[in-house]
């Protein structure tokens, strides 16, 4: 009975929105990102993850403690996030969504206060996801 009392309170106060963006919010913070190399394999939480960045063909993923790297595409790893909140901010930068303090100019500013440049092909599209990501 308290289990649908919480439920009812929280559809009542944030709405079914609400219920689907602490759902998947969850689920998030849940699944695991795997960073492969030829010498060692990593698990990452993909909640933890801040942004990516490649330079050639070597990809450098950003947490709050560490940083890892990796061969591959962007392209790819795009693919792979993109269910999770991730956008691409730059050619060679994608960024998640939930890791984003606020927008100036063509700055993106983490909730670690790191400043990610942000092209103007994508200033649109990422403006339009963080807004639509984070609920009212």
């Amino acid at each position: 009975k308290n289990l649908h009392t919480n439920l009812s309170d929280f559809l009542d106060q944030y709405g079914i929105s609400g219920l689907e963006y602490a759902l998947q919010l969850y689920q998030n913070t849940h699944q695991k990102y795997i960073c492969k190399t030829k010498k060692n394999i990593s698990q990452i939480n993909i909640y933890d993850i801040f942004y990516l960045e490649i330079q050639k063909h070597n990809i450098t993923i950003h947490t709050q403690l560490e940083t890892f790297q990796k061969y591959g595409t962007l392209a790819n790893e795009l693919k792979n996030l993109s269910p999770f909140g991730f956008i691409r901010c730059t050619q060679s930068c994608i960024v998640s969504l939930s890791k984003i303090k606020h927008i100036r100019r063509d700055d993106i500013i983490l909730i670690n206060d790191v400043r990610l440049h942000m092209s103007r092909g994508y200033a649109s599209q990422v403006i339009i996801a963080f807004s639509q990501h984070n609920p009212k």
